[in-house]
């Protein structure tokens, strides 16, 4: 659902609280989320995800579905798009076998703005072992086509997780790219001109056993010699959660980079947890949390 009277530039002449004020509580909002709310009912469960305008309304009963709309119909003026296809550049493709999500349109328009659609595909987003810094090459004449280009890329990893290592990398040099950090972005455009529709895939048929996959590069930034954080989770044979990030602190041994990026990964399974319970979907089974390390034993159950 789209809300037409959203205002996104208008000036306010009332007291707006940006965080919900001392003792107000929001009936239905989750904890995990606080874009999410949920109308359960002993037979039903709607669940209604919020962007500024867009409205995304799910559930197992389409009677409260319908209900919803009409009295959200009542306040605002909205508009009914149907069933879910497009919602905020991702799409959607639903199948009795599962869903699909991708962001194919968007990845053309990044090829098509930078010029790249006649490019030949690259088989991997970054060269290995490449380590860019700061002081390698001359500084670009002009930054905002880099900036511009790195946070489209960024916004694109939410259904590809294989550019997620790349794009964390050239984030790093936005304050001031230089040739070599442009030219690796470009590279990361010749990867996915191999495969603009490359998505993630849920199948009808799945288990919700929750398992996840960690592991650190010790002291891998050659500026600040700070180690790399990296997880994936997975919701049965479907990824759900992942990120590549520079750890906070320096390690000072590769068991120490190993811990952290455990504890990260453990903190998102946590929420994840609480998401689960906003759902009311049980998970009785333990989540499983994998690091690729060798001694001591390195299975967790969460």
């Amino acid at each position: 659902m789209d809300v037409h009277n959203a205002f996104l530039h208008g000036e306010l002449d009332e007291e707006v609280y940006m965080i919900p004020p001392p003792g107000y509580c929001i009936k239905g909002e989750t904890r995990a989320d606080h874009s999410l709310f949920t109308l359960t009912t002993p037979t039903s469960l709607t669940l209604i995800l919020v962007y500024v305008d867009d409205i995304l309304v799910a559930g197992n009963d389409l009677s409260q579905v319908t209900f919803f709309k009409s009295v959200i119909s009542t306040h605002f003026k909205t508009k009914d798009l149907g069933p879910l296809k497009y919602f905020l550049r991702l799409e959607v493709a639903r199948s009795p076998s599962g869903i699909f999500l991708n962001q194919q349109k968007y990845a053309l328009d990044i090829l098509a703005d930078s010029g790249q659609l006649g490019s030949r595909p690259a088989p991997f987003p970054m060269e290995q072992n490449l380590k860019l810094n700061d002081t390698d090459g001359d500084p670009l004449p002009d930054p905002a086509p880099y900036r511009r280009l790195v946070g489209r890329l960024i916004y694109l990893t939410i259904t590809r997780p294989d550019i997620v290592f790349a794009v964390n990398i050239l984030s790093q040099f936005m304050h001031a790219p230089q040739i070599p950090h442009m030219t690796a972005a470009t590279r990361v455009l010749h990867y996915l001109k191999s495969a603009p529709g490359q998505g993630i895939f849920f199948p009808s048929s799945n288990d919700i056993h929750v398992r996840a996959y960690t592991d650190s590069d010790w002291a891998s930034c050659p500026t600040t010699q700070r180690s790399t954080t990296g997880f994936f989770i997975t919701l049965g044979s479907s990824p759900i959660s992942w990120r590549t990030k520079k750890q906070t602190t320096v390690a000072c041994s590769s068991t120490e980079a190993e811990y952290r990026a455990m504890a990260v990964t453990t903190c998102e399974l946590v929420w994840l947890q609480q998401l689960f319970h906003d759902l009311g979907i049980p998970h009785k089974i333990s989540m499983t949390l994998y690091c690729d390390n060798q001694p001591p034993s390195t299975l967790l159950k969460i």
